[in-house]
């Protein structure tokens, strides 16, 4: 689509930015469930978005829109996660020096009810966010069904690392669910 003069500016970013949030709700909603947790995902997700947003006008169409997406999303992710950690270091650190506060912390439980589904999604993504970044991210464009090519595309590894990674990943992954299940 060609535009004019008049018609460059916002309204075709807008119109872009918009129907990729759309088109591809899932992507942005499996990342954020697979960096982040309880009340983190609000935060992530408006992160996420903007960067998104920010990345519309680099799309050069040399790639698929979901391919550039993942990469976008999965970049933000990484950075707010190393950027959460070492404010949660400091927080932790205070609250140590703070008598007055209480502990938490956690990973908070599902918040769906009898729903056993929900329970497990929850419980697995959990997992997923123990996995190192590189790791949580190729778990979960694998579980998006992504081909190792384009995972290789997105994280700039060769399709033999991504399948070594991945393999590791899962096995790590099934060791822990295993490990960590409730009687």
């Amino acid at each position: 689509m060609i535009f004019s003069a008049s018609q460059q500016g916002p309204q075709p970013r807008d119109g872009q930015f918009e129907d990729w949030v759309r088109t591809h709700a899932a992507i942005l909603h499996h990342t954020v469930h697979a960096f982040a947790s309880g009340a983190d995902r609000e935060d992530l997700m408006q992160e996420l978005l903007l960067a998104v947003w920010k990345a519309v006008p680099a799309f050069r169409g040399e790639s698929q829109v979901s391919t550039f997406l993942y990469r976008v999303t999965h970049n933000a992710a990484m950075t707010w996660r190393r950027r959460e950690h070492t404010h949660s270091r400091r927080l932790e650190a205070f609250r140590l020096q703070s008598p007055e506060t209480g502990a938490g912390g956690g990973i908070p439980s599902a918040n769906g009810g009898p729903d056993a589904t929900a329970a497990k999604l929850e419980r697995l993504y959990a997992e997923i966010r123990r996995l190192p970044a590189l790791d949580r991210s190729l778990i979960l464009l694998s579980l998006d069904g992504m081909s190792h090519r384009d995972m290789a595309a997105i994280h700039g590894l060769s399709e033999s690392n991504v399948g070594a990674r991945l393999s590791r990943a899962r096995q790590k992954l099934t060791h822990n669910l295993k490990e960590r299940k409730t009687p």
